[in-house]
């Protein structure tokens, strides 16, 4: 039976828009961090890994003939908010989760995830927020107790101060990482004279470098965000107090620099490894470098990483829904920018190491080569 031409004419538009719809059907994915505040400068590089991850990845022909969709969810670093973000992730019918960055948004924010099937590659690292038996909930980073370690051998058997102070912020991240490195000292029989929590916000450290001061501090191991430690250093200096400073990963940036001016200088942070120095990583790095961003952030490769294996794993399974995804996550090892990783069953990656690096006044950190033993 020959068609009307008005007929042929409705199949093949039906045709076409049935093609495009299913073409333009994509995977979304939240990425959520703090994209304002004094903290956007980590959020810049989750965005930056991400969109770079998805970019290359459609480029190839997206996942399973599906491209992905970035859509991104600022928290401010601040748990409130995330647990907002995390409602609208919800309502916007978002499956998958590339965040939260801060430790105090993540462990919120997972809590309705995890009653509502979405699933979550964090790079936030204490180690409580994947001990809640959550099975939809990974990391990309390591964990604070790991880098906790490192910063505390280190000290003990390079540094060996005298007197030791440990100052924290009183949130999730720097106070549970601080008190891990102070309580490591102390095992080792280092002399840890002072424990202080400071307001997240604060900007006057006068009494406190006083009570330092008159303890005769020589080492201050502190756990937080860079704002606080910067202009703790920089009015540390003003006052004569020249201990040696030390933190995790949430100090390494270049505006802590700018805060802390020249008292910066010789700054101990536990970072991760360099990813941007690996020969593997090179097309990466020259791509970030086109679209104008510094390649040496470490929240560039976790997040990089997140959207990596989200990618693999729906494709290994053929499937994007969230409790597919998660059991081939936690069965398989993956091929990274991180190089190759597997979690354990609790989301928490296995054999991650964290380096040491001394941080200079232009905001660049080198890596610390320990004497051999």
């Amino acid at each position: 039976m020959k068609l009307p031409h008005s007929s042929l004419a409705c199949l093949a538009l039906s045709t076409v828009l049935s093609f495009s719809a299913q073409a333009a059907e994509s995977i979304k994915i939240g990425i959520v961090g703090p994209f304002s505040g004094s903290l956007a400068q980590y959020g810049d590089m989750q965005l930056s890994g991400a969109h770079t991850a998805i970019e290359m990845i459609n480029n190839r022909g997206g996942v399973n003939g599906r491209p992905l969709e970035a859509v991104e969810y600022d928290d401010v670093c601040e748990p409130k908010q995330a647990v907002t973000v995390a409602n609208r992730i919800i309502n916007d019918n978002v499956k998958f989760v590339v965040g939260h960055l801060c430790s105090g948004s993540t462990q919120p924010a997972t809590d309705i995830y995890q009653d509502e099937d979405v699933l979550v590659i964090t790079g936030s690292t204490n180690p409580g927020i994947t001990q809640r038996g959550y099975s939809k909930l990974f990391r990309t980073i390591g964990l604070d107790s790991e880098q906790g370690a490192t910063a505390a051998d280190y000290i003990a058997q390079v540094i060996k101060p005298q007197r030791v102070a440990v100052i924290h912020d009183k949130q999730q991240y720097g106070k549970g990482v601080a008190l891990i490195v102070r309580d490591l000292l102390q095992a080792e029989g280092i002399d840890v004279v002072s424990t202080d929590g400071i307001n997240s916000g604060a900007k006057d450290f006068s009494s406190l470098i006083t009570k330092l001061k008159r303890k005769q501090v020589d080492f201050v191991y502190y756990g937080g965000y860079h704002p606080e430690l910067g202009l703790m250093m920089r009015q540390a200096k003003v006052a004569g107090f020249s201990p040696t400073f030390m933190g995790p990963e949430g100090l390494g940036n270049k505006d802590i620099a700018f805060l802390a001016g020249q008292a910066v200088e010789g700054l101990l942070v536990t970072l991760p490894v360099r990813y941007d120095l690996q020969e593997k990583n090179q097309p990466v790095v020259e791509l970030l470098k086109q679209k104008g961003v510094e390649p040496s952030g470490p929240f560039i490769w976790t997040s990089f990483a997140a959207v990596e294996v989200l990618a693999d794993a729906m494709q290994r399974t053929q499937s994007d829904a969230p409790v597919d995804v998660a059991e081939a996550l936690h069965n398989f090892t993956f091929e990274t920018v991180l190089g190759p990783i597997r979690w354990d069953e609790h989301g928490d990656l296995q054999g991650f190491e964290f380096g040491i690096y001394q941080w200079h006044a232009d905001g660049t950190g080198t890596p610390v080569v320990r004497p051999s033993k």
